[in-house]
């Protein structure tokens, strides 16, 4: 199982009045193990920084003038996602510019169904409790002190932490890790545990065994464990 880990970095709250994505930052997960594999690009907005969004993010206009545009990385960015499921905190937020940015292009939208809203998850798991990135990172132990600005490659990282940690703990389905794919083999075929070559002896003695026989036969046949 393939997921992408993302987040954005935008000029503002609403593509609809003009705001633009700035950043992409997203982090491969394959059946919940981080495979190295990580996407990062920033990109030229068209229009000036907000003040506000500057304060957020620290990405400015001059910083900004020689990156590529959308356009120009909508093409490698979709190849990277594929058709992973896109875990992303406060999902409709991300999605709804993505889907904005592609569909100037004339490219199809992604599916809302494709998101795992982490944020979501975390207000259903501790209803009450502040669901922030920040705050699950306190909650989980995760170092986030790095984190002084919002960066979206950074913040995918941190992510990927408390997704984990989410869904029931590091590596939840107790996968093995193996030549850095998770718990793939070699040749792509997934690892499954398989019967021991030589069972183990047994570490119960005969003694025991009379001593139990003996025990349930005292109880007669009205014993639970005998009952038809």
């Amino acid at each position: 199982m393939r997921e992408i880990v993302l987040d954005t970095e935008t000029t503002g709250f609403e593509p609809g009045e003009g705001d633009r994505i700035v950043e992409i930052g997203a982090v491969e997960l394959i059946r919940h193990v981080p495979t190295g594999r990580t996407y990062h690009q920033y990109i030229n907005p068209q229009r000036s920084m907000p003040a506000e969004a500057f304060a957020v993010h620290g990405l400015g206009d001059d910083f900004l003038a020689d990156k590529p545009l959308f356009k120009d990385i909508a093409d490698d960015f979709l190849a990277f996602i594929g058709d992973a499921k896109l875990v992303i905190h406060n999902a409709a937020f991300d999605m709804k510019f993505l889907n904005a940015e592609l569909g100037w292009l004339y490219k199809s939208a992604l599916p809302m169904d494709r998101a795992v809203d982490t944020l979501a998850i975390a207000r259903r798991k501790f209803p009450g409790s502040p669901a922030s990135l920040d705050a699950l990172c306190r909650r989980f132990g995760i170092d986030n002190s790095s984190r002084t600005l919002h960066g979206a490659l950074l913040d995918s990282e941190i992510l990927a932490e408390v997704y984990l940690e989410l869904i029931g703990g590091r590596q939840p389905d107790f996968a093995l890790a193996q030549g850095g794919a998770g718990s793939t083999k070699q040749d792509g075929t997934a690892w499954r545990a398989g019967p021991r070559p030589v069972p183990l002896a047994p570490r119960i003695t005969p003694e025991e065994t009379a001593a139990h026989t003996a025990f349930v036969e005292a109880m007669g046949d009205a014993a639970l464990w005998k009952r038809g």
